[in-house]
């Protein structure tokens, strides 16, 4: 029998290419214009540059231990209380800041805690003359721990839903404290993942763009991403660009070093899905707090939310959807994060595929190089973050062509590569468990190509498609890093014109169309949680 050849390797090889070139022609822009023969790029190595990389890392370990310290007794309290009334809704609640667009969340935030917010009017009525001011340190930690600490807590709740219910029967037993089962039982299995979960949030807080940028309020708290943001669209300060830019990028990889070390969280149990049964009563006192607790994290997470709402809705929604501007960036939004999604999901596809294609031919064996390179290529965002992809390309190519002319293809481009990490992860279990169970039997009946893919493979394939799709256009509807840097009056998103309003204070306007951004990122968000949904009760099935 004459052995088939397989297009998937060379398929694998082609995404790699691709996802090579969008990073390599960045750096290469970026040690270019560094080595370009002059010293100034040695030169805006100042005290600014440190003083930006200190605020970097000042704002990124506040705001992971403080999402830590307060995810832990809200975990901790939820899981004491599986009966806890709207306990599902809750937990639904944590997990919606994920798929908010940051743009829409500050806003929400600044409904509440700005000086115009709800915050302030309690205040007022209460006779206090204390103004909050939203804007610095304390506006970026507040929109960090809004976004971080549902993520932490649901972990954590994952951790401690691991702990075997013969724990709690053998505590209940021997009369244990609250504080004797946080020492023995619960906090082994905390710090177990703790690393890793404080880990992912500094790496998060250290890359964050959108929330600095308009939340920063001035050169005393700015990061190195919006500093680098601010050199290229406001100063053209080509030189400092590309000190940031390397300086975030060594900084990105050391995070990422340490990352590894540390491992990642486990998410074992991080679903819906009922905590283990607890055998011991808590005291009313207990009861109490806990309850204390969860009020206190659902007022914190749900009332942005809410501000956004309340917001959008007091606008005048009818005048912004009857202007043709606001249209052309809604219909710019959808468009391109159309194209992202597409092109994340079909490079994901090609990646798990060529991946699993060659696994099989060397009978699963030891991972080769090859494989290696598919894994590090779906996880190429993590190492070079979308701002220095953005700051590289708008770099190199001005030497070549109006860099704003570009602005189309480097959101797609880089809005995709950002999507993959997810869209892989999404893809690759999906896959693996099809082509296991069908390998042997398509090659025995000689089904392959065209045949397998429309018989076999599409059915099983579909549903898990269509979520990585909505899932990565949801994720470039709400991106600001890319067009921030590449747009221009011609190509506008919704997130552009959002910060232009903002801008130009018109905060009606802004309200208004964080609202309309909310919505489709929402939308698309629980289109593609009931299509996991359905995909978990087939597989379920299938199972049974």
């Amino acid at each position: 029998m004459t052995p088939t050849i397989s297009l998937k390797p060379l398929a694998g090889a082609l995404a790699l290419a691709f996802l090579a070139l969008l990073a390599g022609g960045a750096l290469l822009g970026l040690l270019s214009e560094a080595l370009r023969g002059n010293t100034e790029g040695f030169a805006a190595f100042d005290s600014y540059l440190w003083r930006v990389a200190r605020f970097t890392l000042l704002q990124a370990v506040l705001s992971m231990l403080l999402s830590i310290a307060f995810a832990i007794p809200l975990a901790r309290a939820l899981h004491a209380n599986p009966d806890f009334p709207g306990r599902p809704m809750i937990l639904r609640l944590f997990a919606l800041p994920l798929a908010l667009p940051a743009l829409v969340a500050v806003l929400g935030i600044t409904s509440i805690y700005g000086r115009n917010g709800l915050l302030a009017a309690l205040l007022a009525q209460s006779g206090s003359e204390i103004i909050p001011n939203i804007y610095g340190l304390t506006g970026i930690l507040i929109a960090h721990v809004f976004f971080n600490l549902p993520l932490a807590t649901r972990f954590i709740l994952a951790s401690l839903d691991s702990i075997p219910e013969d724990y709690w029967k053998l505590s209940a037993q021997l009369g244990m404290r609250a504080l004797a089962q946080f020492r023995l039982i619960e906090w082994p299995v905390i710090r177990r993942n703790l690393a890793g979960i404080a880990g992912l949030i500094f790496m998060l807080c250290i890359t964050s763009f959108t929330i600095v940028l308009t939340l920063g309020g001035g050169p005393r708290a700015t990061t190195l991403e919006v500093a680098i943001y601010q050199a290229l669209h406001f100063d053209f300060d080509i030189a400092r660009a590309v000190s940031l830019t390397l300086l975030q990028l060594t900084l990105t990889v050391a995070v990422l070093l340490l990352l590894s070390i540390a491992g990642r969280p486990t998410e074992e149990g991080f679903s819906l899905r009922t905590t283990a049964r607890r055998f011991d009563r808590p005291y009313a006192r207990a009861r109490s707090l806990d309850t204390i607790l969860i009020l206190v994290g659902v007022l914190f997470v749900g009332l942005p939310m809410a501000g956004t709402v309340v917001s959008g809705l007091s606008a005048d929604l009818w005048r912004l959807l009857g202007e043709t501007q606001v249209w052309r960036a809604i219909l710019t939004s959808l468009g391109l994060g159309a194209g992202a999604g597409l092109l994340a999901t079909l490079i994901s596809l090609v990646l798990v595929t060529a991946r699993e294609d060659t696994a099989n031919r060397r009978r699963y064996g030891t991972p080769g190089i090859f494989e290696r390179a598919l894994d590090l290529g779906a996880s190429l965002i993590m190492i070079v973050p979308p701002i220095v992809i953005g700051a590289g390309w708008f770099i190199l190519s001005r030497h070549f062509v109006d860099p704003f002319r570009l602005a189309p293809v480097m959101v797609v481009s880089v809005n995709a590569a950002m999507a993959i990490p997810f869209a892989y992860r999404i893809l690759r279990p999906a896959w693996d468990t099809a082509a296991s169970r069908h390998n042997r039997l398509c090659a025995e009946l000689g089904i392959r190509g065209w045949n397998r893919l429309r018989l076999i493979d599409w059915p099983v394939l579909r549903q898990p498609l269509w979520i990585a799709f909505a899932f990565a256009m949801a994720l470039s509807l709400g991106d600001l890093g890319t067009i921030a840097l590449f747009g221009n009056d011609a190509v506008q998103t919704l997130p552009y014109l959002l910060l232009q309003r903002m801008g130009s204070y018109r905060t009606q306007d802004a309200a208004g169309l964080a609202l309309i951004l909310g919505c489709l990122c929402l939308l698309l968000m629980i289109l593609a949680d009931r299509g996991a949904n359905r995909l978990k009760i087939r597989e379920v099935r299938s199972d049974g």
